[in-house]
């Protein structure tokens, strides 16, 4: 093989030279410019301070890059130092953008589940949907649906002994049922939210007479406690709704049917 060692090549005009039939390096080709097409295959690296590519660019491998600022990707796209959103997005102590993948349990500033109560108690904070059919929420802990079932009237009977003071729940139940063997007392209450209705049915005993009281909570019409019915299993109806409830005293608007047959 025959070398040829010169510092500068010129073509007779003292432009660049022709090489119709190619020209094949094995070591650096250093330039200025390059101009026109690459044509064929570069199985080395190719290293550059800048490029510009007026067309389209086709990668089959790995593209890696350190800012850009458009992104079109047909694939997957990995970033090692996390993905800036917007300006102003928060930055880790690594000093990379915080990274958004995933369910989104990295986002910040965003709801990722609204808590939903019964009477005060928590169902949990996971919730996604809402399906509204009636009144009642049957949900709990880290379920993503809330089914709200049908309404329904929560109740309480009891058979209280002699000369006991009866206090009816109303935080737990809107009916209540008393089924007396004996006269009672006074029937009384606890718990209570404005507006609430209530109802009371009170059974007397089949033989005998069973007396029965309210409390000062109770105001019926004119002021006027009415009569329960006594004895013969006759049944009383008492139904209210609640006015007031706390410190100044709980005040139930009540009204009386009496022996229903």
């Amino acid at each position: 093989m025959s070398q040829l060692f010169v510092d500068n090549i010129k073509g007779r005009t003292g432009g660049a030279i022709g090489a119709p039939a190619g020209a094949v390096v094995t070591g650096v080709v250093t330039a200025t410019t390059f101009s026109g097409n690459v044509i064929g295959d570069v199985t080395g690296n190719v290293t550059g301070t800048t490029g510009t590519f007026t067309g389209n660019v086709s990668i089959g491998g790995t593209l890696t890059y350190e800012d850009v600022a458009n992104i079109d990707s047909v694939g997957v796209i990995t970033a090692r130092q996390g993905i800036r959103v917007g300006a102003g997005q928060s930055i880790g102590s690594d000093g990379a953008a915080v990274v958004y993948y995933g369910d989104g349990s990295n986002l910040g500033g965003v709801v990722s589940g609204v808590e939903t109560k019964e009477g005060g108690t928590s169902k949990g904070t996971s919730q996604t949907a809402l399906n509204f059919v009636g009144a009642t929420v049957a949900a709990a802990g880290a379920e993503t649906t809330v089914t709200i079932g049908a309404a329904s009237i929560s109740t309480t009977a009891s058979s209280p002994t002699a000369n006991t003071v009866v206090t009816l729940n109303l935080s737990t139940a809107q009916h209540h049922d008393l089924t007396l063997a004996a006269g009672i007392t006074t029937v009384t209450c606890s718990g209570g939210v404005f507006g609430e209705s209530h109802s009371v049915v009170i059974s007397q005993p089949s033989s005998g007479i069973a007396t029965v009281g309210f409390s000062t909570f109770f105001l019926f019409p004119s002021g006027a406690t009415p009569s329960m019915s006594e004895g013969g299993s006759k049944v009383d109806l008492v139904s209210f709704v609640v006015k007031r409830v706390g410190a100044g005293g709980t005040q139930l608007l009540a009204s009386a049917g009496l022996n229903y047959n």
